[in-house]
């Protein structure tokens, strides 16, 4: 169901600093790129967080009559894989490919559907080759022995973005390729094959690879077009990598690349954030198995995107409970349209999601709507609810519990029999059958209710 106008929603621009109005393309279109994965290792909850918000920021867009598209790419090739694969004795390629697929199937139990394009760096080199042409014949790259890079002191808004001086800038390259760089500030875009890489591709520099920035500028604009109107992330990447997005582009076709540039904060574990680098990592498809899509999805949702989270096993528990309180009140709603009077919470709900997609005051609301609805003496209708959830990819916390099966109706019924008697020893044995046959008796005004234990 789309309300009858489009809400205006305004997104926080790393750029500008401030809060900017979302001005969609024509058609009402609105291209969101998400920097994905490197493919290197099974991904872990802090790489899933992008995913999450990215996937919600879409829900709504679409929920608002926008036609939002996502574009998250898959970094499938880069130095990290390289080094992974050497010491496991494995192929590069043989190892990204199977880190794509677990990144794809790990993502895929979120439930929140696919990226409309999820491109790969190794489908699309020759763009990446034109658009290091056409740097080179701009006078913005050069090439050194094979190698081409990037001359940042070519571009005065260099720095824009990151809002960094020029000269306080260290692309991270260390000491590789320096002895050829004309300015140790000028980073790689094409790099020359190395004895220990066995990949690599034609270019008219020669074989070699393509370097880590350009391969998200080429992809971006291939699949959406650019100017696009939101570039996300996280926050680790404003610099160097998404700076260097952005020069590339300004520099290589005179425009820039996005209208928007939001980024989120980091999953953190203890005082530190989320990476596989420091070795505090939980990964997404153990998570999932321990606590489930929905009690994760909650758990990124509950904290404002732009701002540090905090993840362990206490905040989890926590996210796991409000969940089951949701679904316990919506257990309560039934089919139909909801009351007028319940409207205010739900338009509440999207206003918080229009000023900067602000999750937690989001699901303030949600929750306000749920407790006036329960509240009411007669049953409410569940559509607000299943719009509010639906668009947090949380739906199913309405859906019906499946029926259950016919040995535990009647240990149910025993149970019931038992407490009729008196016999409230037996009533007492048979409900802790139930419970570790996985269901929980629910003795109501209407009688008992048969509830799967969470």
């Amino acid at each position: 169901m789309l309300p009858c106008s489009m809400r205006s929603v305004r997104l926080h621009d790393t750029k500008s600093g401030e809060l900017k109005q979302l001005v969609p393309g024509p058609g009402d279109r609105v291209g969101i790129y998400a920097c994905g994965p490197t493919v290197y290792g099974r991904i872990h909850v802090g790489n899933a967080r992008p995913f999450v918000l990215f996937s919600l920021l879409k829900r709504f867009l679409r929920h608002e009559g926008y036609d939002a598209v996502l574009a998250a790419n898959i970094t499938d090739i880069n130095d990290k894989i390289y080094d992974a694969a050497r010491p496991a004795g494995r192929a590069s390629d043989e190892l990204a490919a199977e880190m794509t697929a677990a990144y794809l199937e790990d993502t895929g139990r979120l439930g929140l559907g696919r990226p409309d394009f999820e491109p790969k760096a190794t489908e699309m080199v020759p763009e990446i080759v034109e658009l290091i042409e056409a740097l080179v014949e701009r006078g913005h790259a050069y090439e050194a022995e094979g190698d081409v890079y990037f001359r940042v002191r070519s571009l005065p808004e260099y720095g824009a973005l990151s809002h960094r001086d020029v000269d306080d800038m260290d692309q991270g390259e260390g000491l590789e390729g320096v002895s050829r760089k004309e300015d140790p500030l000028d980073f790689a875009l094409w790099k020359a094959t190395k004895p220990m890489e066995d990949t690599a591709w034609d270019s008219p520099w020669g074989r070699g690879r393509p370097g880590w920035h350009i391969e998200c500028s080429a992809m971006a604009e291939t699949v959406l077009g650019a100017p696009f109107e939101i570039h996300g992330g996280g926050n680790d990447l404003v610099f160097p990598h998404h700076e260097n997005e952005a020069a590339q582009t300004l520099a290589g076709r005179g425009h820039e690349l996005a209208q928007i540039w939001m980024h989120n904060g980091m999953l953190q574990m203890g005082e530190e954030k989320m990476a596989k680098s420091v070795g505090n990592i939980a990964l997404l498809g153990d998570v999932l198995e321990e606590a489930g899509r929905e009690t994760l999805i909650w758990l990124l949702a509950d904290g404002h995107y732009r701002q540090p989270l905090g993840f362990n096993r206490d905040k989890l528990a926590d996210a796991a409970r409000r969940v089951e309180r949701i679904r316990e009140a919506g257990r309560r709603l039934v089919p139909g349209e909801s009351p007028a009077a319940l409207a205010p919470h739900r338009d509440a709900f999207f206003d918080a999601l229009a000023d900067d997609f602000h999750t937690p005051r989001a699901l303030a609301a949600l929750a306000e709507w749920l407790r006036e609805a329960n509240r009411s003496g007669t049953p409410v209708g569940d559509s607000h609810a299943r719009e509010m959830l639906g668009v947090l990819g949380l739906e199913s916390l309405l859906d019906a519990a499946d029926a259950a099966p016919a040995e535990v109706v009647a240990m149910a019924e025993a149970r019931a029999a038992a407490r009729a008697a008196r016999d409230f020893a037996e009533a007492d044995r048979l409900r802790d059958e139930l419970r570790a046959a996985g269901w929980e008796v629910r003795d109501g005004a209407s009688g008992p209710e048969l509830v799967p234990v969470a």
